[in-house]
């Protein structure tokens, strides 16, 4: 039985790339800086520490049942649709570097 190969040529069993874009939103500077300026925020107040440890489990919780529900997506995809979200998310990609330098631009330039 032959296997089918993607538009390129290359048979999908052999493709060992990854896209680490998740990583750094999920947990870079970004989550820790948001994490330390609210619980820095919350002033000693148990309430607002323990309000913002629930927002941090429910995320996890939330992020935990994508990754576990991420083969039943891919099949619903399919591979035309998961070429399509390639697609869309090197676009997005593409655009917070780019916002990320202009950011940088400007706060230098100010």
């Amino acid at each position: 039985q032959r296997r089918h190969s993607d538009d390129a040529g290359h048979d999908p069993d052999t493709n060992i790339a990854a896209f680490p874009i998740a990583i750094p939103l999920m947990a870079g500077p970004g989550a820790i800086t948001a994490c330390i300026l609210l619980a820095g925020g919350a002033a000693g107040s148990w309430l607002q520490l323990t309000l913002l440890l629930i927002v941090i489990a429910v995320i996890l919780l939330l992020t935990l049942g994508m990754f576990l529900l991420s083969g039943l997506l891919e099949k619903m995809l399919g591979q035309r649709g998961l070429a399509v979200t390639e697609r869309l998310m090197g676009v997005l990609l593409a655009a917070l570097a780019v916002q990320y330098v202009a950011d940088g631009v400007l706060a230098l330039k100010g």
